[in-house]
C-alpha cells in the first residue's frame, strides 16, 4: 500500500489535471460577454481553454490575399495570442523605398522572395564605423537572402528595379508596431525640433519639412524612376 504522503500528491496531481478542463467552460462563458476575443485569449488560464476559444478548424488560418492588412498580428489572428510571434507577407513596388522606421517591440527577420532590395540599418546609439561615425549597415538582397533588423534599429528597404520586390517578414512580437521615423520626430514643438537639430531648422522651415514628410510607406525613387521610364504617381 503506498504512505499517506504520496497518495496525497498523486491526488494533488490529478485534480490539477481535471479541474481546468471541468472549469474553462464556465470561465469563457463569463468572459464572451465582455471581452473581445484577443482579451480572452490573453486572460486564458490553460492552452486547452484557448482551444476552446478557438473552435473552428479555420480560426487557425490567415489569408494574406484577403486580408485588408496583410500582417498577421495577435489583434486580427487571434492563434498568435501569447506566442511573441507576427508574420508579413508584402511587395515592394518598383523604384520605391520604404520609410525609415523601426519596430519598438520587435525583431525583424526579412527575407525575399523575388526581385532585388537593398537594405539600409543604424543599429544603436554607440555602434560606430572605423572613423567613429554611426555605424549603416548596408545589405544587398536576392531572392532567397536574409537579413535582420533588431528590435528599435532605424531602418529602410528599397527597390532600384523595374519590378515590384516581394517579401516575408517575421517579428518576435504577436503586436511589434511601427514607428516612423521623420513623421514622429517632427511631432514634437518647434523648439524641440529646432533644438534637436542644432538650430539649423527653424522656424517656417520647420513646418516645411513637417509638409514635405510623405504619408505613405513607399516612397518613389527618382532616379529608377527616370531608369525605368515610370512617372512619379
Amino acid at each position: 500500500m503506498l504512505p499517506e504522503s504520496i497518495l496525497r500528491s498523486v491526488v494533488a496531481v490529478m485534480l490539477a489535471v481535471a479541474i481546468p478542463a471541468r472549469a474553462a467552460p464556465q470561465l469563457i462563458t463569463k468572459r464572451s460577454s465582455e471581452l473581445s476575443l484577443t482579451a480572452q485569449l490573453k486572460l486564458a488560464d490553460t492552452a486547452i481553454e484557448r482551444y476552446q476559444l478557438l473552435p473552428n478548424n479555420q480560426d487557425f488560418v490567415f489569408d494574406f490575399t484577403t486580408a485588408d492588412v496583410p500582417i498577421a498580428t495577435s489583434q486580427n489572428f487571434p492563434p498568435l495570442v501569447g506566442t511573441g510571434i507576427s508574420f508579413n507577407m508584402g511587395e515592394l513596388p518598383a523604384c520605391s523605398m520604404s520609410f525609415v522606421h523601426l519596430h519598438p517591440r520587435a525583431t525583424e527577420l526579412f527575407t525575399l522572395t523575388s526581385g532585388h532590395v537593398l537594405s539600409e540599418m543604424v543599429p544603436q546609439a554607440g555602434v560606430v564605423d572605423s572613423d567613429g561615425n554611426p555605424r549603416v549597415i548596408s545589405v544587398e538582397l536576392n531572392p532567397g537572402m536574409l537579413t535582420i533588423f533588431p528590435a528599435g534599429s532605424f531602418h529602410t528597404q528599397i527597390n532600384p528595379d523595374c519590378e515590384a520586390a516581394n517579401f516575408t517578414a517575421a517579428f518576435t512580437s504577436d503586436e511589434f508596431a511601427v514607428s516612423m521615423v521623420a513623421n514622429q520626430a517632427f511631432s514634437f514643438s518647434d523648439d524641440v525640433v529646432a533644438a534637436t537639430f542644432g538650430q539649423s531648422i527653424a522656424g517656417e522651415d520647420i513646418e516645411r519639412v513637417r509638409d514635405a514628410i510623405p504619408t505613405t510607406l513607399a516612397i518613389k525613387v527618382e532616379e529608377c524612376l527616370s531608369k525605368c521610364g515610370k512617372q512619379k504617381r
